[in-house]
Parts: C-alpha cells; structure tokens; sequence
C-alpha cells in the first residue's frame, strides 16, 4: 500500500476519525483508524457504537487497507512539518512514513481484524443545512438525560413532518425542542432517537455554512452525512416522552426578560451555590422586576433584574445550572417566561419571530423563609 497526501489534509482526517475509536478494547483493531486506499484515501474509526468515516483526496500508486494505533499514528502527523506525508507499507504491516526532512517506521494491523462498520438502509431520509442542523444539536443536545435508567432519553427524539425537523431532549427536569422548517423529506413522515453522544459528535463535524448534511434512517442505524464524512451511529430504542402532552401552555403569569441580563444576575446569586452545597436560585416575580436570591453556608446572595410584565408576587424555585442553560441556549435576546404556580414548570420561548425553541424547566420545592 502506497500513498502520498497533504500533512493537513490527513491530520484533520484523524483528528475527525478518532473521535469515534474506543479508547480501551478488547480488540486492539479498535483502539486503531482503519486506512482504505484506492483512487483517494478513506479514514475509518469505529467503537461498536458509533462509527466515522471521511475521504482524503491523495495520490495512490498502491492501494491496501492497514490499521494503525489512533493515539501514535494521530501524533506523529500532528509534529510532521506542513508538507507532504508519504504512506507506504509493506506485506508485514511495516508503514513507512516519510514528510519532509521526518522518517518514522511504525507496525500496524490487518485490515481484517477490523469490524465492519454497519450498513444503513436508506428507508428514509431528510436534508438540511450544516449550520441549521449544528445549531438544533447545539440548542437541544445539553438537556439531554446522562440516566441509564432510561436509556432512550440519553439521546434526541427527531420527528420530522410535512411541517419541518423538530429535536427533542429530556431529562426528568426540563425538556428543549428545537423546531426547523425543511426543504427536502424522502420518505414521508418519520422519527427516531439518536445518542446524544453520537450527536455531540455531529455537531463537531458540521460546519457554519449553508451547505446540506443528509440524515438517513436505516432500521437499526442512522446515517448522518456532511461534505466528505459520514457518522453511523445505531438507534436507540423505547418509548420516548409524550412532549406534547407534557408541556402546559396555558399558563396565567407571563413576563419578558432580557437574556443576558438575567443571565448575569443567575449567575451572580449562584457564587454561594457549589457541589457540596447546593441551594435553588429563589425568584421571586413582582411588577416589572424579579427579585433573585440563594442561601448556602457559604453565604447569601441577593440581586435583582429588571422584566415586563407583573408577576403577581409568584415565588419560585430553579436549580441555577438547568435555568442558566436554557437561557444561554435560547437563539433569542429576549426570552418570554411563562409561570403557573410555585410547583409548575416554568416555559421560556423566544418573543421575537417564530417558536423555533421551546423550553420548560421544573422547579426545585423551596423551603419556607425561615
């Protein structure tokens, strides 16, 4: 096998492709990228459960498949000077790798101890734009469950329509949709749940830009498609929330905020709350303003931040990380609040423009003031 491509070229190619190896495994041809060379160059890494692939344009005299170590095969690229890197090995699995004035020889695998990565049947498929799928990965993905308890809600439910793509993420404590309108569906309706750990993965593959990624739905597996990439990831199985039905929208008390201001002001009655000592952020609505506070032993904090809107006197209780989370997420300088009581979820939205995001959070019990 002999081939000569550029050193960035390849480099980013690994870096992509080791995402998905497994770091440990009882099969050494996983803990390795399998290289397929035949008119151009393919970088393969697979870990049972999500497998990645992209094609290198390179020049290939030979063409072979060998799988070389991930870690040592990813670092010597990354030291070789910006030049060309050429490939050759020889029937013994000894690769020869040669860039600029740099010589490394190293020992890799049979190709055929490598596991296939899963075929997926293209039943039904769906296109959108790299950026519009990064950022309703982005706005959905954190809300995701880390419960194995509940295996399904450790990924994102997409359900796509004749109205668009809406994702989906829940975790026992609040819940985000992320809501797109679509150019293109194959198939019909359809709607399936993916790992969230395969979809941090996606998101890192796609770019800012308008050009389409593709998602196929095979029985047991789905295909993402971006540019030259490919991620397989398998499905994941059960019965997934019935979101609509768990969301309440008839809520009494609405007022706006500011994103970043009340960010900000979460964020300054959170310094007493830590790990170890845990307290609710205590929001108190009144006319025109929130008034925020959290005890611990490590102090008290109080602040306020200024709203539209009356909230009634209405007090409530939020874990900080999960109310700061969706307000950071929300694609939205102005955010409405909706609230019902103290034990209600509360309902945060975009004002501006369409409900592309929704988010509901439930509340933490206070203690009354002693």
């Amino acid at each position: 096998m002999k081939f000569s491509c550029e050193k960035t070229l390849l480099q980013s190619a690994i870096a992509v492709t080791s995402r998905a190896v497994a770091q440990k495994s009882s099969i050494p041809a996983l803990e390795g990228l399998l290289l397929h060379a035949d008119h151009q160059l393919t970088v393969s890494g697979y870990n049972m459960q999500t497998g990645i692939r992209t094609k290198v344009s390179a020049d290939v005299p030979q063409g072979g498949d060998i799988v070389l170590n991930a870690r040592l095969f990813g670092d010597i690229i990354r030291r070789m000077p910006d030049d060309v890197v050429t490939f050759t090995s020889d029937e013994k699995q000894v690769v020869h790798l040669h860039c600029g004035d740099a010589d490394f020889d190293i020992v890799g695998l049979s190709a055929a101890d490598y596991p296939d990565l899963p075929e997926v049947e293209d039943e039904y498929a769906v296109s959108i734009q790299q950026k519009v799928l990064r950022s309703m990965i982005e706005e959905t993905a954190f809300a995701v469950s880390t419960n194995e308890s509940r295996p399904v809600h450790t990924g994102a439910l997409f359900e796509v329509t004749d109205k668009g793509l809406a994702m989906v993420a829940v975790d026992g404590f609040r819940l985000a949709i992320r809501r797109e309108p679509l150019e293109k569906i194959e198939g019909g309706a359809f709607s399936f749940v993916a790992p969230g750990s395969a979809l941090n993965e996606v998101k890192g593959i796609c770019s800012d830009t308008e050009d389409m990624a593709s998602v196929t739905l095979g029985k047991r597996h789905i295909l993402f498609e971006v540019g030259d990439t490919e991620l397989i990831c398998r499905r994941l199985e059960g019965e997934f929330l019935d979101y609509k039905n768990a969301i309440p929208r008839k809520n009494p008390v609405s007022v706006i905020a500011d994103t970043k201001a009340l960010i900000e002001s979460i964020d300054r009655v959170s310094v007493v709350i830590s790990d170890k000592l845990k307290s609710p952020v205590r929001c108190l609505f009144d006319h025109d303003k929130v008034f925020l506070s959290a005890k611990t032993g490590n102090g008290e904090a109080k602040d306020v931040c200024h709203v539209a809107g009356d909230g009634g006197g209405l007090e409530i209780g939020f874990n900080n990380r999960y109310l700061m989370e969706a307000l950071r997420y929300a694609p939205a300088d102005t955010v409405k609040i909706e609230l019902n009581t103290g034990v209600s979820p509360a309902i945060i939205v975009p004002v501006d423009g369409e409900e592309n995001f929704l988010y509901m959070v439930l509340p933490v019990r206070l203690k009354s003031v002693e």
